[in-house]
């Protein structure tokens, strides 16, 4: 054994300064790559990670997609149905605006109490406070549904209230659009 370990030394000293250098590094290469090897074993995400790394690539391009028809509306009420004066949407952009529409104002939330007494009532009474809001578009339907959810104590009772139906308005401020109006009778 110590004769072999000699041997290395007498070896190591009697080789070029250049040859000792490259040997270096081709065993520091090896050790790194040995180690991420290892560590790819235990905590690698693999398939997982490139799947979900896909769907984000698709998520996004979808948006990219969508904010163009979005910038490319005039400003103001764009409905899909004719006999108004509105600008008035194809099917692929009223589904696109409906993709991407996330924010329903106070004002379509007001329009729509009116036919629904208890959300008027525990939105008023627990200082005008929503729970959730949801904008979505049905593929079965080829339409676009919006709701909102109120619940509070009412009379020392809590209640909740949910109030959605097709969105037959969008308001396109050139930057985003928000739900117009709520049809829910």
């Amino acid at each position: 054994m110590m004769l072999k370990k000699e041997y290395l030394s007498k070896l190591l000293k009697e080789l070029p300064e250049p040859a000792r250098q490259f040997g270096g590094l081709v065993s520091i290469t090896v050790f790194v790559i040995l180690s991420f090897t290892i560590l790819n074993i235990y905590w690698g995400g693999g398939d997982e990670l490139i799947r979900k790394m896909k769907i984000e690539e698709e998520r996004i391009a979808e948006e990219k997609k969508l904010n163009e028809v979005i910038s490319n509306l005039p400003s103001g009420i764009v409905v899909f149905y004719d006999g108004t004066d509105h600008y008035k949407l194809s099917n692929e952009q009223y589904e696109a605006v409906c993709k991407i529409t996330k924010l329903i104002p106070q004002r379509a939330i007001m329009a729509a109490h009116f036919l629904n007494y208890k959300a008027y009532e525990l939105y008023t009474v627990n200082g005008n406070k929503i729970d959730d809001t949801f904008v979505k578009w049905d593929k079965n339907k080829n339409k676009c549904f919006a709701g909102y959810t109120v619940s509070g104590s009412n009379v020392g009772i809590n209640e909740t209230a949910n109030v959605s139906g097709e969105v037959l308005s969008f308001l396109s401020t050139g930057i985003d659009t928000r739900v117009y109006f709520i049809k829910n009778f």
